[in-house]
């Protein structure tokens, strides 16, 4: 089978390792509403219709009556039932449904966590246990929630999923995209057919506006369209399929040592930004680079390191010419899009050796030719140079292998004749080529000739020859022999360059797998200095920044020592993420040459190379093999920096669970022998109704109860525990009621209320208010001195009600103010115990309001709750 029709062994292990699982696919929509449960209880009842075996292991109707009805024909898998802290919820019982085995199991909402105590953290790591099983699954999941995309979400909603799949379960998964336009979409929502109506009115002001849904809908759109190209390529590379079948784009960029190879660059930028296509630079090396110069070289790195830096993938690729090297890397990246460079010939050159640009023309079927004109005028054609005529000792063996193969073809001429020895000097021909050159392999060719005329063409051991037909022969020996010395120089040559291109793809490997087998970063900064000074031949060092400053971490060989221009290019490589030191355009004077590790979460190091004779430590030529170990580098250094996050996160978690339950069990514990002393007041009350001391005793008690009051309440916010049941609320009322409740608090308070009667009625939870108000009360009692206003008014978006007291005001105003255990100046006795401004914030945001804290002009905090239109319940109260 020819090796370009063969099938990719990567596409056909993947094909095989699927064709054992179930297959997943997946209702993408662009937001909640759209129809996608629907759609897959629709082509769940279609294959059950068509005689598949198929169950609902777990579906969400959220009340909606059409979706119920569609439940009613399939068998549905009971949920297993799972107590967490003292409530009893429903999940998806995994078990049942490996046990009950069908052909196809619809999950709804893919991303879905799952509680406490569930096998899987996560509802798709379910879904992959079923198809493991053998088991197909339909799901559903939103476009927000692929990982990738996650941030970009948050970008312009505002609003952080939480909970998300990784890229990874597209990985051959069918794709069906439920689209609704934005404008219907947002006609489901007034009528109530998404969300209840008090939470569609603030939907529609926040995450389901026109324009957040048409961002959704072109997301959702193009990864659908993405998953879609990467099947269909791979189904390609299985079956061996030329083409480039272009469903989604792909873009290469053809760089050369000319003017103008970054121009290439930027435009092949600008188009994979507006296609948001995936793009790659590639530069051709054929023979002829050994005879570029330090500025040809020079510009060919610098075109690949801006392409880098652009988010290009880079690539070298050996060949024996330009056109056969771009047209086989464009058939193994199957590239839609080509950016090329036309520069200016003669037309002579042309004659003699063809247009790139032509010629990709003429071969590019279904290939998207970008030719931008190349900077500057006419350029001087560089051909292979010429491995030269070899040195005098090479002829001298040259002389010695023809008189060997002379008498050995006079040995052989009794056997074969004087017709079949021409051949045998075909050897010295192709042996002197092989390790000279061509040209004294030509030289070669030509004694070659030379001595069978003399030897064995009559009349012999003379020049003449009598035989016309021998003269025709010695010509044909002649050419054969320059044929065979040229193809055996070309040979020699392409096998130079792939025996190269290897030796530099096994030095990558090794380095890869050597970062892999490291699991910390000082054996990590080892061998990132060892194996690059190793491959690069130089000397290497890597710093990171350490209490504040750069610091050598690692170095090879070790004891190196920077100078200051030395620290402050590693410095500028720092803080700039850009290369500089020696060869650079910055700080060049310095010994060493420096490149940052950057990555996602920005640079984490900087290696250094220098040479030992003061030379750019790495040639131009071995630029893509310097940034492929480096790109090795930052992904290593990234690796350990996520697993330290990871770790770090583990321990938050675990202690925030610890503080939980402690929180959780002082609340409770205290409120028992703090019942107790309340009824001993009372009844030492009852005794003695003058003593002096029980209205401190009872104001203290209040207290106590109050700061236990908070702990629960924080313990609720933390473990994510609350449950909002938003309904009609009067402020006036809400107000009047938290006042009554502190009476003997705010009994020495002067109280200023201006809470108009008619300010229209809210949605929210009243009893979260109701600890909202206690709390913002009590802070501006310990904080505000005598007199507090309470005020609410009506503006033209929203209903705001404002707490200010007359003290000293905030020390640190906006989000600050609501930090847990953040108390202001005083006693302990009169700070309090810092809770109540976070439960205030923890509280205010269940309920989707705003709380924002500040400092007024005449001194004293003024705290605002806002509830925004879609919690304005539009009919007011009458006057």
């Amino acid at each position: 089978m020819d090796s370009e029709s063969r099938p990719s062994p990567d596409a056909l292990l993947r094909a095989a390792r699927r064709e054992a699982r179930g297959k997943l696919k997946i209702f993408l929509g662009a937001a909640p509403g759209v129809g996608k449960t629907f759609e897959m209880l629709r082509g769940g009842a279609a294959r059950l219709k068509a005689g598949v075996d198929t169950v609902v292991a777990i579906v969400e109707t959220h009340g909606r009556a059409e979706t119920a009805a569609l439940l009613e024909p399939f068998e549905v898998i009971p949920r297993s039932r799972i107590d967490y802290q003292g409530h009893m919820l429903e999940e998806m019982d995994l078990d049942a449904v490996l046990a009950r085995r069908p052909a196809l199991a619809l999950v709804d909402e893919y991303a879905h966590s799952n509680v406490e105590g569930s096998r899987h953290p996560k509802r798709w790591q379910d879904v992959a246990e079923l198809l493991d099983a053998g088991i197909d699954v339909y799901t559903t999941l939103n476009i927000q929630h692929v990982e990738s995309l996650n941030d970009v979400v948050a970008g312009f909603t505002r609003v952080r999923v939480r909970e998300t799949v990784p890229d990874s379960v597209f990985d051959g998964a069918e794709i069906e995209v439920v689209d609704l336009p934005p404008d219907e979409l947002i006609e489901r929502l007034k009528e109530g057919k998404v969300y209840i109506p008090a939470e569609a009115s603030r939907a529609l002001g926040h995450f389901f506006s026109k324009q957040n849904l048409s961002a959704l809908r072109e997301m959702a759109l193009r990864r659908a369209a993405l998953t879609v190209d990467q099947a269909m390529l791979e189904h390609l590379d299985a079956h061996a399929v030329p083409g480039t079948f272009g469903a989604g784009e792909r873009i290469l960029v053809a760089v050369s040592e000319l003017p103008g190879s970054e121009a290439l660059v930027r435009v092949g930028k600008r188009l994979a930004d507006a296609l948001r296509a995936p793009w790659q630079a590639v530069y051709i090396e054929t023979p002829r680079a050994a005879a570029f110069d330090e500025a040809d070289k020079r510009r060919v790195a610098d075109a690949l390191r801006l392409a880098a830096n652009l988010g290009a993938t880079i690539a070298t690729v050996p060949a024996e010419s330009v056109i056969e090297g771009l047209r086989a890397h464009l058939e193994g990246m199957r590239a839609t899009q080509l950016v090329l460079g036309k520069s200016v010939r003669s037309w002579w050159f042309e004659l003699r050796h063809g247009s790139v640009v032509n010629a990709m023309l003429r071969s590019g079927d279904g290939l998207a030719i970008h030719v931008i004109p190349a900077e500057g005028g006419p350029v001087r054609a560089r051909t292979a140079p010429a491995k030269g005529w070899g040195k005098p000792r090479d002829y001298a063996l040259i002389a010695v292998a023809i008189g060997f193969t002379t008498l050995l073809c006079k040995i052989a001429e009794p056997l074969i004749g004087a017709g079949g020895v021409d051949l045998i000097y075909l050897l010295p021909v192709i042996a002197v080529a092989g390790r000279f050159g061509s040209r004294p392999g030509i030289v070669a060719g030509m004694a070659s000739a030379l001595a069978y005329n003399f030897f064995f063409l009559p009349p012999l051991y003379t020049f003449t020859i009598a035989d016309p037909q021998s003269v025709l022969t010695l010509f044909v020996l002649l050419g054969i022999a320059i044929f065979t010395a040229e193809i055996a120089s070309r040979l020699k040559t392409r096998a130079t360059l792939g025996a190269r291109s290897a030796h530099e793809n096994a030095a990558v490997a090794a380095f890869g797998q050597a970062l892999a087998r490291a699991s910390d970063w000082e054996s990590t900064s080892r061998i990132v200095c060892a194996e690059m000074a190793r491959i690069l031949g130089v000397r290497s060092l890597l710093l990171c920044e350490q209490n504040g400053s750069l610091a050598i971490r690692a170095s090879f060989p070790e004891g190196a020592v920077l100078g200051p221009i030395d620290l402050a290019a590693a410095d500028w490589a720092w803080s700039r993420g850009e290369p500089a030191g020696a060869g650079s355009d910055t700080l060049n004077a310095a010994d060493w040459q420096f490149h940052p590790l950057k990555t996602a979460l920005g640079v984490l190091a900087v290696v250094g190379l220098s040479s030992e004779d003061g030379r750019a430590p790495v040639s131009a030529d071995r630029a893509v093999l310097l940034s492929t170990l480096l790109g090795q580098a930052a992904l290593a250094h990234e690796r350990l920096k996520l697993e330290d996050e990871l770790r770090a996160v583990t321990v938050l978690k675990e202690r925030d669970r610890l503080r939980a339950a402690l929180l959780s069990s002082i609340g409770h514990d205290l409120r028992t022998p703090l019942t107790s002393v309340s009824g001993a007041v009372d009844a030492i009350a009852a005794e003695h109704p003058d003593a002096s001391t029980l209205p401190v005793a009872r104001a203290e008690i209040a207290r106590l109860r109050r700061f236990l009051d908070n702990l629960l309440d924080m313990v609720r916010i933390d473990t994510g525990r609350l449950e909002p049941r938003p309904e009609a609320v009067d402020l006036t009322d809400a107000v009047a009621s938290a006042i009554h409740d502190l009476k003997m608090l705010l009994a020495q308070s002067r109280i200023d209320l201006k809470v108009p009667a008619n300010l229209p009625l809210v949605s929210a939870d009243p009893t979260l208010l109701h600890h909202i108000l206690l709390n913002l009360l009590t802070n501006a009692t310990q904080h505000g001195g005598g007199r507090i206003v309470i005020e609410g008014k009506r503006t033209p978006d929203a209903v705001t009600l404002s707490v200010c007291d007359s003290g000293s005001g905030l020390p640190e105003t906006g989000a600050g103010a609501f930090s847990v255990f953040e108390t202001g100046a005083g006693t302990d006795r009169d700070r309090g115990s810092g809770l109540g401004l976070a439960i205030v914030k923890g509280f205010a945001d269940a309920m989707g309001l705003e709380v924002t804290a500040s400092n007024q002009d005449a001194g004293g905090s003024l705290f605002t709750i806002v509830f925004p239109e879609g919690a304005v319940i539009r009919n007011p109260k009458p006057d």
